[in-house]
């Protein structure tokens, strides 16, 4: 509890995890890990055991920004300090437990889960390229998950987030004809948006989710404005379709209106690839700890992890994340989140039960 309520107390946003980094590296050291950190980025690996096979166990360490009872600051409302306590708790369970691994676990503490691209960077940094399975773990909302329950693995959906920029000229509220009013565009691309159709079975959706234009004058038609676009998909086939679909509706109020519309791609995230082996693992480790009456079906979500680039990036790795829950409420990312802290052992102990279990396996097949 010491670890966790200092993580909780001391959050950091993307990219900026460097208090987070040097405490965990702290207590890696302090407990005979390997250690590799980064020159470039933050974030820490520890290892145990040596050789093959190598089994992988990841915690995300950012924070939001976010106005928490109206001051913005570094929260957080995502359960990543939950997060790096369980999976801390897994090391320090496998040293109390005076067990050498036949093999290697790695531990990755990984940054800027929130941003999208610290798993990216981390398979940049050929942190998993020997990894055979890879497990992780994520807070569920009590409309996902009941309190003392647990789901082997979470089936993410992709995301991809957009951001754009209108680029008019000003004209006098009085001579309309003069110019092109960037609100008009906006309000034409939300039209265009909500006609975008694709596979109704598989859950999707594309919104605006800001758009600034215009400034303190009420009588100055804005020539420009800036934009973000927010998209969902359960399949990463479907989330390419949905960014075509909205790069095609952009190109044509462009070209019908005669302005340049600017767009970049912000962040993305991949939907998820479970291996069934992996969840497997991780069930047999929910009944061993919970109990066979706590073991929920593996939960679709309309939710978005970085950890999916693992997979998706290394197609040799076997993963799946345990969503745990904890009573989690009023929801993920809100400001004022709170959860059971009481269920943070029971966490610690089927993800120890999980990577000893796979490591096993591996031994056993000779794999």
């Amino acid at each position: 509890m010491e670890i966790s309520e200092h993580l909780h107390t001391h959050p950091e946003i993307s990219w900026k995890e460097t208090e987070t980094t040097e405490f965990i590296k702290t207590i890696l050291v302090e407990n005979g890990c390997r250690v590799r950190t980064f020159e470039d980025c933050t974030g820490v690996i520890g290892e145990i055991g040596e050789g093959k096979p190598v089994v992988g166990i990841r915690a995300d360490m950012d924070a939001l920004w976010q106005e928490v009872n109206g001051t913005f600051q570094a929260n957080h409302s995502c359960g990543h300090d939950s997060h790096m306590s369980m999976v801390l708790g897994v090391l320090l369970s496998i040293q109390e437990m005076n067990q050498i691994p036949d093999g290697t676990i790695r531990f990755i503490f990984q940054p800027a889960e929130e941003k999208g691209t610290g798993a990216l960077k981390m398979v940049e940094k050929n942190v998993v390229d020997d990894v055979d399975y890879l497990y992780g773990v994520h807070l569920r909302p009590i409309q996902e998950v009941e309190n003392g329950m647990a789901t082997p693995a979470l089936f993410h959906g992709a995301a991809r987030h957009i951001t754009g920029e209108i680029k008019g000229e000003d004209t006098h509220g009085a001579r309309p004809h003069l110019g092109v009013n960037a609100i008009e565009i906006g309000a034409e691309l939300v039209q265009k948006l909500n006609h975008i159709h694709i596979d109704p079975m598989i859950p999707h959706s594309v919104k605006f989710t800001k758009f600034q234009a215009g400034g303190e004058s009420a009588n100055i038609i804005p020539g420009n404005a800036t934009f973000s676009i927010d998209l969902r998909a359960q399949t990463n086939d479907k989330i390419e379709k949905l960014t075509t679909s909205v790069e095609e509706a952009v190109k044509s109020v462009s070209d019908y209106y005669g302005v340049l519309i600017d767009l970049s791609l912000e962040s993305m995230m991949a939907s998820a690839i479970v291996d069934p082996e992996a969840q497997a693992f991780m069930a047999d480790s929910i009944q061993e700890v919970l109990g066979e009456e706590n073991l929920v079906d593996p939960v679709t979500t309309t939710g978005s992890e970085d950890f999916h680039f693992y997979t998706l990036k290394k197609e040799h790795i076997k993963a799946s994340i345990l969503g745990l829950g904890c009573d989690l409420k009023p929801g993920l990312h809100h400001p004022n989140m709170s959860f059971d802290h009481g269920m943070i052992m029971p966490g610690v102990r089927i993800l120890t039960n999980t990577v000893l279990k796979t490591l096993e396996h591996l031994n056993q097949s000779g794999s």
